[in-house]
Order: structure tokens, then C-alpha cells, then sequence
């Protein structure tokens, strides 16, 4: 890799991929949008959002070890195109008012299994065109463009609605989807090569994918902590409208700007991380983050209700941290394991993770109804913070980074 051409390489890729992203963004809002006004169902509206989220918890690790055995930008081109398709099928549903819910129901899936190829293809492709050390810097910009994302979909969505016919919102992501293929088709993408003694068949790779996580003891320790983190701290995002409302007495426009600062504090995040690029071990970027966010957490969670700033700036902190741990987290792990193993590690992580996100939205309600609601954030807290600590202080994933050094050199072909 030209040290000289890296940077001109994967951020002409990653301008269009955030525009595809953006398209995608607006298709999703408009959607839910549609489904709210004309169903007035919170069944359809849930089933809508488990069509998004089945895939990534079902699919991921069979989706991650395509990635692997395939070419990764051909991948990319395919989930992109597949999106396309899906979204001119429906546009046309709608231009001739003929769209039916279950239409709806199954476009969500097949763009949530397409996004899922694609977000793999192309995470396992930012090691193949990025430095290494450069690798924390290129999560910080992921992060806050995310972020960003987050803060102009929505309006802008809702604007665009003013304006547009569904299908004309649809058309948009269509174009965005189009410009982010041809991007691709001039972009050369390097691929690993498979080690001759590599397994041949779908399933020993699928298995292998597994083995390599379970014997590796740092990973196996940090996916633990990442799995009990996200259980707390799936259900704050759905309690918050309640802490504004049953504690500190606030309206529609403390839950807007309480919502809105946190966005903003993770763009500032990722722009920190962009520019910083974390301490020189990146392990240590992510625990040190993951404890100050507990302690955050905590504060929001024992303030009084006359404290409603104080919690306000809690929360930004929570949001500036954010994609300062998960980019340095991501940053450390793509630039340790093995190049031909990122697509399917990556995804069984993801399952993983976000496997215990049904159980917490399940038994958050009524253990906030019984203890009450900020009881829930401190005990967020806590466990991000003690756990933080507790893999700052374990050698096991302390020293996760001097495994890149003990893998052999991969060779890599730098296929167009």
C-alpha cells in the first residue's frame, strides 16, 4: 500500500458510502413515518424495526464469513445494487398505490441482510487500504460522521416529506446507492490471500471464525464485559423520554435538546478521535473512556431533579466519549486480528453484542417501574465503569494488541 495513495483511496470510497448511508437514512425515517400515519400501530411499527434488527443478530456471522471467502468491493457493489433494486421495486409500489404493509415488511429485510454485507465488506476493507496506526483516526471520522448523520436525518427527512411523494424520497436513495457503485468500480480494494491450509468449505470457515474468537482469551474477556455494558445500557436510550418527563419534570423541549446535545457531543467525539487518533495502545484509549462514561452514567443517575443541566452535560460527556471508546475499540481489533478474518469476527462480535438487546428492553421496564428509573442509569453506570476497570487491570486484554505482532505476515494481492 502507497503511503501517499491511502488516504486520496478510502476517503473517495468513504465520501460515497457516507452519501449511500445518508439515502438510506432518509428511506428509513420516511418509512417509519408512512407506517406511523397510516397504521397507527405500535405492533407494525415494532415488527418494522425487528425486520432492521433480526438479520444483524440472526445473520451477521454467516454474513461475515461470505465476506471473508468472497471479494469484498464485488460484495460491496452487489449490496449496494441489491439495495437499489429493492428500493425501485418499491417506489414503483408507491407511484402506483398499490404498496401493501408486508411490501414494506420485506424491503426493510432485504436492505437490513444487503447493509449487513456491506457494513462487513467494508469495515474488512478499511484494513487492506489503511495504515495501521492511521486505523483509530479513520474510526473517529466513521463516528462522527454517524453521528452527524443522526443530527440532519431526521429534519431533513421530514422536510423532504413536505415536499416529495414517497417515491421521490425512495428515488433518492436509489441515486445515492447508484453514485456509491460506480465510486467502487474505480476503486481498487486490496484482497488477503487465503492461506493454502486455510479451510475449503463454507462451515469449516464459519467454525473457524468461531475458534478463533473462543481461544482467544483478551477478546473472549472483552465480549463478556461489551455483552453485561449493552444490556444496561440497550434500555436507557427508550427510559429517557420517562427521566425527562417523571423526574425532572421536563417537556417535549428538554427530551429535544437533551436528545440533540448528545448527537452534537458525538460528532465532537469522533472529530476529537479523527484528529487525536487516541493514546499510542488504543486498548488503553477505549478503557479509560468506557470508566469515565460510567461515571457519567452515575451522575445522571443521582442527580436531583432541580439538576436538570447538570444531567444535561452528563449525557454530552456520554456522547463525546461514545465514539472515542467504540472507535478505539474498533481500531484495535481491526488492526489485530488476521486480514482474511475480519468480515466474520466482526459479525460474530456484532451477534453477540447485540444478543442480549431483546432481554434488556424486556426486563428494563419493569425493574425502572419497581426500583425507579434512574436507579437503571446508576446501575449503567456501574457496570461500565467496574468493568472498564476491570479490563484496564486484566493482562489479558491489556496486551490484545501485541497479538497482531505474534501472527505471521499475511501476503496481500492488490486486486482492482
Amino acid at each position: 500500500m502507497e503511503n501517499k495513495r491511502w488516504a486520496t483511496r478510502y476517503y473517495t470510497l468513504w465520501a460515497g458510502q457516507a452519501l449511500s448511508l445518508l439515502g438510506s437514512q432518509l428511506v428509513q425515517f420516511a418509512i417509519i413515518w408512512y407506517l406511523t400515519t397510516t397504521t397507527n400501530s405500535a405492533t407494525t411499527l415494532a415488527f418494522a424495526s425487528m425486520m432492521g434488527l433480526l438479520p444483524q443478530v440472526l445473520l451477521s456471522p454467516i454474513i461475515g464469513t461470505w465476506v471473508d471467502r468472497g471479494n469484498r468491493k464485488f460484495i460491496m457493489i452487489a449490496a449496494d445494487s441489491t439495495v437499489a433494486v429493492t428500493t425501485v421495486a418499491l417506489a414503483a409500489l408507491f407511484a402506483f398505490g398499490v404498496v401493501q404493509t408486508w411490501h414494506i415488511y420485506l424491503a426493510l429485510l432485504i436492505r437490513a441482510v444487503a447493509g449487513g454485507f456491506h457494513e462487513f465488506a467494508f469495515g474488512a476493507s478499511a484494513v487492506m487500504l489503511v495504515p495501521k496506526d492511521q486505523l483509530a483516526r479513520v474510526q473517529g471520522f466513521n463516528q462522527a460522521l454517524y453521528g452527524g448523520l443522526n443530527i440532519i436525518s431526521a429534519p431533513l427527512g421530514a422536510l423532504l416529506l413536505s415536499i416529495l411523494p414517497m417515491q421521490g424520497i425512495l428515488a433518492i436513495d436509489v441515486s445515492t446507492a447508484l453514485l456509491a457503485v460506480t465510486i467502487l468500480f474505480f476503486i481498487a480494494i486490496p484482497q488477503p490471500e487465503r492461506n493454502e491450509q486455510a479451510p475449503l468449505t463454507f462451515w469449516q470457515d464459519f467454525t473457524a471464525g468461531f475458534r478463533y474468537i473462543i481461544t482467544w482469551r483478551g477478546l473472549v474477556i472483552l465480549l463478556s464485559l461489551v455483552m453485561v455494558i449493552n444490556f444496561f445500557f440497550t434500555a436507557t436510550e427508550p427510559l429517557t423520554p420517562l427521566l425527562i418527563t417523571n423526574h425532572f419534570k421536563g417537556d417535549a423541549e428538554q427530551l429535544a435538546l437533551w436528545l440533540s446535545l448528545f448527537s452534537v457531543g458525538t460528532v465532537a467525539g469522533g472529530l476529537i478521535l479523527g484528529a487525536w487518533g487516541g493514546f499510542k495502545r488504543k486498548i488503553v484509549t477505549a478503557q479509560v473512556g468506557l470508566i469515565a462514561s460510567g461515571l457519567c452514567t452515575i451522575v445522571i443517575g443521582v442527580v436531583s431533579k432541580d439538576q436538570f443541566l447538570v444531567g444535561l452535560v452528563a449525557n454530552s460527556m456520554v456522547g463525546l466519549l461514545l465514539p472515542i471508546v467504540n472507535g478505539s475499540f474498533g481500531a484495535t481489533l481491526q488492526a489485530t486480528i488476521v486480514p482474511e478474518m475480519q468480515g466474520r469476527v466482526f459479525a460474530f462480535i456484532r451477534s453477540a453484542a447485540m444478543l442480549v438487546s431483546p432481554l434488556a428492553l424486556v426486563v428494563a421496564g419493569p425493574v425502572a417501574d419497581s426500583i425507579g428509573i434512574q436507579s437503571w442509569f446508576v446501575g449503567a453506570g456501574i457496570s461500565c465503569a467496574a468493568l472498564g476497570a476491570v479490563a484496564l487491570f486484566s493482562s489479558d486484554v491489556m496486551s490484545m494488541e501485541n497479538k497482531a505482532m505474534q501472527e505471521k505476515p499475511h501476503v496481500i494481492a492488490d486486486n482492482p
